[in-house]
């Protein structure tokens, strides 16, 4: 694995248990590292990092909210 996969992967916690719980990435990146792309992508989608969640994760903090302001009136 070349060294600033290997920085990227030690900066990022996620990154790291993704790889620690995921240990073929260990040998796809070391023969491949075109596949760190791929990897950070899989390692998003596992810790719910991607766009879409973050907005969901937004809207239904805002729709509980506005649940719990509804039961006050």
């Amino acid at each position: 694995m070349i060294l600033p996969i290997q920085f990227k992967i030690k900066e990022n916690p996620y990154y790291l248990k993704y790889l620690r719980s995921h240990s073929n990435w260990y040998k796809l990146l070391n023969r491949d590292s075109s596949m760190f792309k791929i990897f950070e992508e899989e390692a998003k989608k596992e810790f719910r990092m991607i766009k879409e969640d973050r907005i969901k994760n937004i809207f239904d903090t805002f729709e509980m909210a506005q649940k719990i302001l509804s039961t006050f009136k």
